[in-house]
């Protein structure tokens, strides 16, 4: 499997505070990979990195396989933060002017790219005129001149109405799946990112605190066993005595989820007594997207502060 993004205890520093810690991530061909995190936990620097705009305090990164950066940077398009669009022309004139910035043909690449990203009976409107998330489709657009293979979208459908969003989420879907674009999208709402993502990076305070598939996640929220012990590294150690280990997990120190045979709690607390572990509860539990979201970052919030 060829990994399009590779990061290796990417750091950035900014005086005293580490706003990316030691991140390693790998983005594989294909993937839409979901960056999530809260605001300022870091998702825009790691992107500034890659893109070139932010120098590494130390790490390394890797594109398409390669150390060759200014190369590879040529086969990626990004769009950080606020649309970079010129607010008293039209999208017709603002595709135009970024061609010719590229040395691309400028007519046949802006009315192609118009048409890609829904904005070809705009006419003469001004983009200052434009919806947020008509806004944001041509920033999209504009990232997307240099046909690149790989797409990195820094908080694109922050603010937008459900209408903007679905516009947005169609045409991510799109990108990756007719054209074959490889795409990282950062967000902090994990619902909408589980209605596209295949694989997600859960980021908190600069550091990387979780990394997994869309079915784990499937898993994760859904009905699990809940066990609160005085130690749940032990406690994973004795219940993957008794069930599959990929079925079990720990949330902090002294909480531990089973995802699976969840009909097997009398065994199980049997055997964590037998074992000398304290049992404070367990129960069945259930929670959706966002629950999961914050319960991993106030998990780690105790960890790191």
């Amino acid at each position: 499997m060829e990994y399009v993004l590779q990061t290796n205890d990417l750091t950035k520093v900014f005086g005293k505070k580490a706003a990316v810690n030691g991140i390693s991530l790998n983005v594989r061909q294909g993937d839409i990979y979901g960056f999530i995190g809260r605001n300022g936990a870091g998702k825009t620097t790691l992107i500034r990195m890659v893109s070139g705009l932010a120098h590494p305090t130390k790490g390394s990164i890797r594109l398409f396989e390669s150390a060759d950066l200014d190369i590879q940077r040529r086969k990626t398009g990004t769009m950080i933060e606020n649309p970079a669009v010129f607010p008293h022309m039209t999208a017709r004139q603002n595709l135009v002017y970024y061609c010719k910035l590229l040395g691309l043909d400028s007519k046949s690449k802006a009315d192609e790219m118009l048409i890609l990203i829904g904005l070809n009976e705009t006419g003469k409107k001004k983009a200052k005129n434009f919806s947020l998330g008509m806004k944001q489709r041509l920033a999209i657009g504009i990232s997307l001149l240099g046909d690149p293979e790989f797409l990195m979208l820094d908080e694109p459908i922050n603010g937008l109405d459900p209408t903007g969003i679905k516009e947005i989420r169609e045409l991510i879907l799109h990108l990756n799946q007719e054209r074959k674009i490889t795409i990282l999208i950062s967000s902090h709402i994990l619902g909408e990112l589980a209605r596209i993502a295949n694989r997600y990076g859960v980021i908190n305070n600069g550091v990387i605190v979780a990394e997994f598939t869309n079915e784990e996640l499937e898993k994760r929220s859904s009905g699990e066993l809940e066990i609160k012990v005085d130690n749940a590294v032990l406690a994973k150690t004795v219940i993957s005595g008794i069930i599959n280990e990929a079925n079990v997990y720990t949330l902090d120190y002294n909480t531990i989820r089973v995802t699976k045979d969840i009909d097997k709690a009398g065994i199980i607390n049997t055997e964590l007594a037998k074992n000398g572990i304290i049992i404070n509860s367990s129960s069945v539990v259930g929670q959706d997207l966002e629950s999961y979201f914050m319960e991993l970052m106030d998990a780690t919030d105790k960890t790191y502060n």
